[in-house]
């Protein structure tokens, strides 16, 4: 029953990733709930998460696209590089440590892509980061997601939409994104004694199918309404492992 639940809750965690992103604040506590402490939990489900995050990004392909002054492979290189060197951070972080902070960096996701969502004015040129600032930004968000991946696709999400793309353009292009930044930290994490194969395996599965689904959702769901349902589950997420550790 417990890998079922595991499988169940990584279809519809890999739906939302392929969405908007946030399915990893649904899939690490459940990895928890089974047995796993926080640091091997965010392991399991960065490897099992990789294949859904290529096939979601593979279907999406078309819609991917650079920003100005940047284009999709210069992304793609950033992304790899920053990945890698989360990976190597996580793996040097204690685990008593890791599962503290892990509230504070959903509550950061969460808060970055709510205020993108329905804070920040919107203009047609003026008020976007130019490639510059698009770049070290992507860079950043590719080191914190190899060293935690919950909270990338918010966080790409608000960088994207911030340097120009229109949301729906921002969802295939992070979807693309997530996949080549894990790719250099699943290849660090597979040989380490914290991943969980039996657990990676119900994810990965579910994942897949829940993100091959959601991409098929992508042009159908309103806008508003999926940003509004994501900053939800976000924040009530983010209460829920804050109460968790009192």
């Amino acid at each position: 029953m417990t890998f079922f639940l595991i499988f169940l809750v990584a279809v519809w965690g890999g739906a939302q990733n392929a969405l908007a992103g946030g399915g990893s604040f649904l899939i690490l506590p459940t990895l928890m709930f089974s047995g796993l402490d926080a640091l091997a939990a965010n392991i399991t489900s960065c490897v099992a998460l990789f294949p859904g995050q290529i096939a979601t990004g593979w279907a999406g392909r078309s819609r991917a696209a650079g920003v100005s002054g940047l284009s999709l492979p210069t992304l793609f290189a950033i992304s790899i590089l920053g990945g890698a060197l989360g990976a190597a951070i996580l793996l040097l972080t204690p685990a008593t440590f890791f599962a503290r902070l892990i509230p504070w960096l959903v509550l950061f996701a969460t808060g970055v892509f709510v205020w993108g969502s329905f804070f920040r004015k919107a203009t047609k040129t003026s008020g976007h980061i130019g490639p510059i600032a698009a770049g070290i930004a992507q860079f950043a968000i590719s080191v914190y997601g190899g060293y935690f991946g919950g909270g990338i696709g918010f966080l790409m999400m608000a960088a994207l939409t911030l340097a120009g793309e229109n949301a729906r353009t921002a969802s295939a292009t992070k979807n693309v994104l997530a996949g080549v930044m894990n790719a250099s930290a699943v290849l660090i994490f597979l040989f380490s004694p914290d991943l969980r194969w039996p657990q990676a395996l119900a994810t990965a599965a579910g994942a897949t199918l829940g993100g091959l689904f959601g991409v098929g959702l992508l042009h159908r769901l309103n806008e508003r309404v999926l940003r509004l349902a994501i900053a939800v589950i976000g924040t009530a997420l983010t209460i829920g492992l804050f109460l968790t550790q009192r």
